[in-house]
């Protein structure tokens, strides 16, 4: 079993920036795979980014590419998403979410475990 508990989330003007972090449970941190997704109202559940449970390799949603990046604390057990140039459209629930296989995913069916939420809000 794996518990993420995100946070970070808050209100950011446009072109702004703002961090939001994800911490694990502790000794499953190294062999998971982490992602992030968002899920705006009305709309489903889109693919931000992942990291490989070593962080070399990275994957990213076209929407993100370039102005969001993930990374990982092992010491901390905490994955982070950075969130650059953000635009009113980013607004949404932003989800941690991990699985044991491996590599990285885009897709949410992949992904056993997930965190709460925590909402972005961006204005313009």
């Amino acid at each position: 079993q794996v518990q993420l508990v995100e946070a970070g989330g808050g209100r950011v003007l446009a072109g702004g920036s703002l961090r939001l972090s994800c911490t694990a449970s502790p000794h499953t941190f190294d062999a998971i795979t982490l992602g992030w997704f968002r899920q705006a109202p009305g709309k489903g559940r889109e693919f931000l980014a992942s990291s490989s449970p070593s962080g070399l390799l990275t994957d990213y949603g076209d929407s993100v590419r370039g102005r969001f990046t993930i990374s990982r604390h092992s010491a901390k057990n905490t994955v982070y998403l950075q969130m650059r140039s953000v635009k009113p459209e980013d607004t949404a629930v932003y989800y941690c979410a991990a699985h044991p296989r491996g590599g990285t995913s885009r897709h949410s069916v992949m992904y056993d475990y997930w965190g709460q939420g925590t909402q972005v809000t961006v204005s313009s």
